[in-house]
């Protein structure tokens, strides 16, 4: 049975047009890649800033150097382990199909380099921030008079000051995200011109996979410290969140930046590399010559505009908040953005279709109407997307808006009531955002009009404009951990109260706040990123299907959701993201479990921590969410590569089209629901410590704190982890797409090898979630102890009591 789609899976491929890489766009990418360059230096420079900033006391200082100690010495390992699989997936893509050996050795050494661009955009996130966060707290403490100093301190200016350290550390970090990502990007293409479209897939896989593989473990880590301490320092023992009598605390404060500053660089770095392969994939089809280097066009511009956001970032004394500031340099730099890109299309692009050269598409070339105006439409779309999508997680997650206020009034009634009403917040918030992003996909398609290449390429160039963003979103997310390590490393050390306290309470209200709008904002990313690249699997499989020929025929070409197989693979995509969220959930409530035992066993065990007498043994917990987090990781990285390669194979290259449209569907909706209903109780939790229903130490009190351990691996674990999720599937189905062809029709033709390769997959699949289910709590001290030796002698060493 043949679907409405077929013709548009057969008709005018990207095999016809004729690209090529101009001596004039080639000195354009030129330019870009100095502007990447340029990105690297002004990080440079904001690390001087950062640095030169004052690191507090002592005390500050010892605490600040066991969190570095176990932040690095747990990414070390984590990127050992990841290096090794790395290697094998480079070998794997050289057997995959290409158009020549160049181009498939060049895809599996991109591989390594976007593996390794992704890596170590979160690796310096994390080395800056554990150097930030005791600045941070050693600025707020400014603010509380010295002993017999009788002058008022100005409350303000040290705020600022704080605020600033904290920023700037991001803007690192957002820096290192759009330069190396469009340096990656400009360098395909100068080397490798009209085949850097098929280089760039090994580059997208490479930054995608470490990215989840770095979110999900870093998510492990710092979820599994946080409830742990929450639940047995906070709950049973009723001490401070950052009390130093805690054995978990350090590792909570490793966690967020091994978790939310390392995990979120990587993830937004991939969202980048992604997009931009997708667009360039594209463009080529679309826009001939002019599409290998627009595409490159307006990040760049992003990059320059970020530079812009990321000093206009700098508090004012009528701001109501630092979250004016903030809001102030992101809207600065989005609209700055669209001015320029208007001006670059205006200046670049031809009037009319018929001028694009390199373009050989009848449909395209005999379109009335001007590319200029789809081009600059589509990029405000996904600009304009990311300011809506700010203010509307905002509306969900911040304490001034009734959603989390009224998550603070169910407090009164219990745990159970919290919790409920965490999770309606999540699903409605989920509606609206899912119809926001549907719409903002919706638009740029239909700017295409008949032409499905050029609608496909407009969701593209959505999602580009919305990375001229990025360098700014990456700022406010950092800020978020980097406050809240400082609040931390303020109350453990004990040297920062009174004014100094609330400055950096109020830093990180802020910071919860921007994290829980950087989420979705990524959420965004990786929907547009996806639905482009689901574009480009349909120009993969139309060029599989006319390098096969005419034995390419039958239902399984087809993408119409009546015919049985594909309907089997839209359920199974969905089945994936829910697969997916389970276990990732599951793995962080296992490891918490060992640490509220191992918290417990110290507490226990030695009687004089709460008399500050005895010192607890930081290392141990470190150890244990080291361990499980490195122990963790194999099965949702199997779970995402091996999936499409099960149903690509065994169902057809039309299934595996439709699981990729049914995991785009419900992962949009799942990571919205996880991250807002977290950030939700989170913020409600600060809410009650503010004062509001009875305050700290209060039942209301700690059933918030219940609904915010619920919420931690929601939206720091599994929510933010979908987003990379969704584009390393993407990325497996086009990169395998002409493989499932090559097999399926024609003279190479082998049903026992395509099922073959199915079954393989799909037993690995099973074997790995049923070892990941047969794991159970490490509860004894056996058990907690070995193996990270290294990691727990370190942190002991630099830890203090």
């Amino acid at each position: 049975m043949a679907g409405p789609y077929t013709p548009q899976l057969l008709d005018t491929p990207s095999y016809l047009a004729a690209p090529s890489l101009t001596s004039g766009n080639r000195a354009i990418v030129l330019v870009i890649a100095v502007v990447a360059l340029a990105a690297l230096a002004v990080a440079a420079v904001l690390v001087r800033q950062v640095l030169a900033a004052g690191e507090g006391t002592d005390s500050m200082k010892k605490i600040a150097a066991a969190v570095q100690e176990g932040a690095k010495a747990y990414l070390a390992r984590q990127l050992r382990t990841l290096g090794v699989f790395a290697v094998v997936v480079f070998f794997l893509l050289m057997l995959l199909p290409a158009d020549n050996w160049t181009q498939r050795a060049g895809r599996s050494a991109f591989f390594l380099i976007g593996a390794g661009f992704s890596a170590a955009t979160g690796y310096i996130g994390m080395w800056l921030a554990v150097r930030s966060n005791v600045r941070v707290a050693a600025a707020a403490r400014e603010a509380t008079p010295a002993e017999g100093d009788k002058r008022e301190k100005d409350l303000t200016a040290v705020s600022h000051k704080a605020m600033k350290i904290a920023f700037r550390t991001g803007g690192v970090v957002g820096m290192f995200t759009v330069g190396l990502g469009l340096l990656g990007a400009s360098c395909v293409v100068l080397v490798y011109a009209v085949d850097a479209p098929k280089v760039l897939e090994g580059f997208g896989l490479g930054a995608a996979l470490i990215a989840m593989f770095m979110r999900v473990g870093g998510g492990i880590f710092t979820k599994a410290a946080d409830v742990g301490a929450d639940l047995v320092g906070k709950v049973e023992q009723g001490i401070p969140e950052d009390d130093p009598r805690n054995a978990a605390t350090i590792a909570d404060n490793v966690g967020d930046n091994v978790g939310d500053c390392a995990g979120m660089a990587a993830d937004l770095f991939e969202s980048y590399a992604v997009t931009l392969v997708a667009a360039l994939i594209l463009g080529t089809a679309a826009f001939g010559n002019a599409g290998l280097a627009f595409p490159l066009l307006v990040p760049a511009i992003g990059v320059l505009t970020a530079m812009i956001g990321i000093f206009v970032v700098a508090p004012r004394r009528r701001d109501r908040s630092g979250m004016t500031a903030i809001n102030r340099g992101f809207f600065v730099s989005a609209g700055i953005s669209l001015v320029l890109v208007a001006a670059a299309v205006y200046t670049y692009l031809p009037s009319r279709y018929s001028d694009l050269k390199g373009v050989s598409d009848p449909d395209i070339l005999g379109r009335s109407g001007d590319p200029r105006m789809l081009a600059l439409v589509a990029v405000a779309i996904g600009i304009v997307l990311a300011a809506l999508i700010q203010q509307l997680t905002g509306y969900f997650t911040e304490t001034t808006r009734r959603p989390v206020r009224d998550i603070g009034k169910t407090s009164l009634t219990g745990p159970a009531t919290v919790v409920l009403a965490g999770i309606s917040v999540g699903l409605e918030s989920a509606v609206y955002s899912a119809v926001l992003i549907g719409l903002a996909v919706y638009g740029a398609f239909l700017l295409g009009g008949s032409s499905i290449m050029l609608a496909l390429f407009a969701v593209a160039l959505a999602g580009t404009g919305l990375l001229t963003t990025v360098g700014v979103i990456v700022a406010m997310d950092t800020f978020g951990p980097v406050s809240d390590n400082a609040q931390g490393i303020a109350e453990m050390s004990g040297d920062v109260t009174g004014d100094g306290a609330q400055v950096l309470t109020d830093l990180d209200a802020v910071g919860n706040t921007t994290k829980a709008i950087t989420k979705g904002i990524a959420i965004a990313t990786a929907v547009l990123a996806a639905s482009a690249l689901f574009g480009s699997y349909r120009d993969a499989i139309a060029t599989a299907v006319h390098n096969v020929g005419s034995a390419a025929s039958g239902m399984g070409l087809s993408l119409d959701i009546s015919q049985p197989n594909n309907l089997v693979g839209l359920v199974l995509g969905a089945s994936v993201v829910f697969l997916f969220s389970g276990l990732a959930i599951n793995a962080v409530s296992r490891s918490a479990g060992a640490v509220v035992f191992e918290v417990r066993r110290q507490f226990r065990e030695k009687p004089g921590i709460m008399d500050y007498t005895e010192t607890p043994e930081y290392g141990r917990v470190v150890d244990i969410c080291t361990k499980d987090a490195l122990r963790e990781l194999a099965t949702p990285g199997l779970l995402a590569v091996l999936t499409p390669i099960a149903v690509g194979f065994s169902l057809g290259v039309g299934a595996l089209g439709s699981f990729l449209a049914g995991a785009i569907g419900t992962g949009t909706l799942m990571a919205v629901f996880l991250a807002n209903s977290g950030g939700a109780w989170d913020n409600a939790k600060k809410l009650v410590e503010d004062g509001h229903h009875g305050g700290k130490g209060s039942e209301a009190h700690a059933a918030t704190v219940i609904g915010d351990t619920v919420g931690d691996p929601f939206k720091d674990t599994a929510g933010p982890a979908i987003n990379p999720l969704l584009k390393v599937m993407n990325l497996v189905a086009l990169l395998i797409a002409p493989a499932v062809v090559k097999f399926s029709y024609g003279d190479d033709k082998n049903t026992g090898l395509r099922l073959g390769v199915a079954a393989l997959a799909l037993v690995v699949i099973v074997g790995a979630v049923y070892v990941s289910k047969r794991r159970g709590i490490a509860v004894g001290d056996e058990s907690n102890s070995g193996g990270s030796e290294n990691v727990a002698k370190s942190t002991e060493t630099a830890a203090v009591s």
